[in-house]
């Protein structure tokens, strides 16, 4: 799962218009962006398997700190409450909680049987998507054109960063998205963790393009000047 995590952060930005587009990027993909420092650390583990899955090469041996169901509820309650108490917006802390807890949730359908519960569980979850790669585009891509369509009806860029910015992120999204599904296997498990850590641009680059955009208020008779 790549960008229908970022199909569902535009969409809950579209629901959270205090929120910026750049916190539900880094709630939505925290437990990816955790990973790759966990690796570099040995702390988690991962193995490149050519012809795993239909999609993946990679096999996730042992991840349990950053994809964890009890880990993931762990994470999303200290980043709702680090927002809550930074922010003092309880709503939009929460929001975000459990965008951070959808990740897990989302990967669930796609993963092989390899995520755990827990720390130590032997229960393993994964639905198994990945060994199609025509259901997982069907899972996928509507979560992101959906989510795309949400934000720009909701948003106005206010110069040509803001429409240019936008478009730039997308096509970008759907770049790397292609080439994760058609591209060749990874050189090393180092380079992977490396390349994770390249995600925080994409983070940083949501909270630019927010930064250029406007919300539009919905239509009312308050005010039409009814």
């Amino acid at each position: 799962m790549f960008i229908g995590h970022f199909g569902l952060a535009l969409a809950a930005r579209r629901a959270l218009p205090q929120v910026s587009l750049g916190s539900t990027f880094l709630a939505a993909q925290f437990l990816d962006l955790l990973w790759p420092t966990l690796l570099l650390l040995g702390a988690e583990t991962v193995r490149i398997q050519p012809g795993a899955t239909a999609v993946t090469p990679l096999v996730f041996e042992h991840y349990p700190i950053s994809h964890s169901l009890l880990m993931a509820a762990a994470w999303g309650s200290v980043f709702a409450a680090v927002y809550a108490l930074w922010r003092g917006q309880l709503l939009g802390g929460l929001a975000l909680g459990l965008l951070v807890v959808s990740h897990w949730l989302l990967d669930a359908l796609v993963h092989q049987p390899d995520l755990p519960l827990a720390p130590g569980s032997s229960v393993l979850v994964g639905l198994g998507l990945w060994d199609s790669r025509a259901a997982t585009l069907m899972a996928e891509v509507p979560m992101f054109v959906i989510g795309v369509w949400l934000y720009a009806r909701g948003t106005r860029p206010r110069d040509r960063a803001g429409h240019l910015g936008f478009v730039g992120l997308v096509a970008f999204l759907a770049l790397v998205h292609a080439a994760n599904m058609a591209g060749p296997p990874p050189g090393s498990v180092l380079a992977i963790a490396w390349v994770g850590q390249a995600q925080w641009l994409l983070v940083l680059w949501a909270y630019w393009v927010d930064r250029h955009r406007r919300d539009i208020r919905p239509w009312s008779l308050h005010s039409a000047g009814a």
